[in-house]
């Protein structure tokens, strides 16, 4: 194998850890912080209900009941957040270990022996595996495209990879639920002005 060979697959063993551990610490911040931003966004437009009555439709009303269930979804993993978030910190420890092994490659001769050097991404990845869990939250997957490539420095993995905005930055799945939205809040828009006009 040669170097160049080497440095890609480090950087992308980089990005598969690198996205897992934020992908823990995204489950970990959902089951931490949701039902606080659920019993505030429920508390606040109930009280703005009291003063415009647009705000106490059913609409709204059946929009928080799903809120509020989502709630007791995300419930059943409070037993076991501190797992999640124990697991990211050794994960992300895998992805140092990783950029060290990168800047270390990078820095040797192309014609140097890099068996050693396979053979620590080997021990790397298996550690990953044997720390990972498989089991994630709703959603933590769009969230930990933004802790990853909004918050995580991935310059190194870039410079192998050279991530994409739509291609990788941003999850198909968020794009389609987006537009999915779109969609409904603009047949609502345009049923309402029907009725409105008839």
């Amino acid at each position: 194998m040669n170097k160049n060979d080497l440095l890609k697959m480090i950087a992308q063993k980089g990005y598969d850890v690198g996205f897992g551990a934020k992908k823990h610490f995204a489950t970990y911040d959902i089951i931490e912080k949701a039902p606080g931003w659920i019993g505030f966004a429920s508390t606040t437009v109930g009280i703005l209900g009291l003063v415009f009555d647009g705000l106490s439709t059913k609409l709204i009303s059946a929009v928080f009941v799903i809120v509020g269930v989502s709630g007791l979804y995300i419930s059943f993993y409070n037993h076991e957040k501190q797992t999640y978030d124990d697991t990211g910190t050794k994960i992300i420890r895998l992805c140092n270990e990783l950029k060290a092994l990168y800047f270390t490659v990078k820095s040797l001769p192309d014609n140097s022996n890099f068996e050693s050097y396979i053979d620590q991404l080997n021990e790397i990845e298996d550690r990953y595996y044997s720390y990972s869990i498989s089991k994630q939250i709703l959603a933590s997957n769009w969230y930990a495209h933004y802790k990853f490539f909004w918050e995580h420095q991935i310059d190194w993995m870039d410079e192998q990879l050279h991530f994409k905005l739509f291609e990788d930055k941003i999850p198909l799945s968020f794009m389609l639920f987006v537009l999915l939205v779109i969609l409904i809040i603009a047949v609502y828009i345009i049923n309402c002005n029907l009725h409105f006009i008839c």
